[in-house]
């Protein structure tokens, strides 16, 4: 099977690239990044997804899949710009998979999605609404594109498209929206608060993904590993030191004294759990995580 990769030169698309090549996939990537190094056997294309030479790559090429990983989550990019690559670049990639015959889709996103705040469930199923436009505002694009994706069960039905919610990743690579979050020795929390994280290896995410494309999926599916454990265990076993901060002082020392740089709708997350439930996903693909909790947080200690 040909399988294009967007955002393949992405920490993640590198491990997904190679983890499918392994298993005899034909690889091709697009991002606008370099990947000088790319395994032999993987074709890249630098080429944005939003311009015609990305699209020339699916008319030419003619994937049988694509895997959508070209979004961007760090906060550091404007909003406007994040909008046009995660919004833009996904209808755009969707609207390549149904012109050139790409047979199925999958879309990567975040659980995220879901959003954090006292009142919702331990365990959050696909038929829960994205309400982080309300919780997290500055995860608005990200939840827009997800949307999208999903969408495009009934506008694209020529395309077999599956949305995966994917819970935060950790591993060696210290990659991801929580790795950016844990990066530092020292991890402001909110006093008095200590929610669930849910969390999986990066190398399981990989797992995931390619039985996501070997199995007939269609619809949107939540992706987990291990059970969640509480923020101050999370911290404690990575190696790092737990520091609470009274929440009305939280957004001041954001991005001082070694501590990252996170906006202000953050906060709900560290907050509150945001915590799915995959069995629909480990029905479909036979899904096990291959590293446990404590695993998974060994990989991630502070060196």
């Amino acid at each position: 099977m040909k399988v294009l990769i967007t955002g393949i030169a992405g920490k993640i698309g590198r491990l997904v690239a190679q983890g499918l090549l392994h298993r005899g996939f034909q690889v091709i990537g697009i991002d606008r990044r370099k990947w000088p190094d790319a395994d032999k056997g993987i074709e890249m294309h630098n080429v944005d997804i939003r311009k015609r030479a990305a699209e020339d790559v699916f008319r030419t090429r003619r994937p049988d899949a694509v895997i959508h990983m070209a979004t961007v989550t760090h906060f550091t990019a404007r909003t406007e710009e994040r909008y046009r690559i995660n919004l833009n670049g996904t209808r755009s990639v969707f609207e390549h998979c149904s012109a050139y015959g790409v047979k199925k889709a999958i879309f990567v996103g975040r659980h995220t999605c879901y959003g954090a705040a006292p009142d919702t469930p331990i365990y959050q199923t696909e038929a829960a609404p994205p309400m982080a436009v309300s919780t997290f505002p500055e995860l608005a694009d990200l939840v827009a594109a997800d949307l999208f994706a999903a969408s495009t069960l009934w506008r694209y039905p020529n395309v077999d498209t599956a949305v995966l919610r994917v819970c935060y990743t950790l591993g060696p690579s210290h990659h991801g929206t929580l790795a950016q979050y844990l990066k530092g020795p020292r991890v402001p929390t909110v006093l008095g608060f200590d929610p669930l994280y849910q969390f999986m290896h990066e190398h399981d995410v990989v797992k995931a993904i390619a039985l996501a494309l070997e199995h007939p999926l269609r619809g949107v599916f939540n992706v987990s590993g291990p059970q969640p454990v509480p923020l101050s265990v999370l911290i404690r076993v990575t190696g790092r030191t737990n520091i609470p901060i009274p929440e009305m002082l939280y957004p001041h020392v954001m991005g001082r004294f070694g501590f990252p740089s996170l906006p202000v709708g953050a906060i709900s997350h560290i907050k509150y759990p945001v915590v799915v439930d995959s069995s629909e996903f480990q029905k479909a693909t036979g899904f096990q995580e291959d590293f446990n909790e404590i695993q998974t947080m060994e990989a991630f200690r502070y060196d």
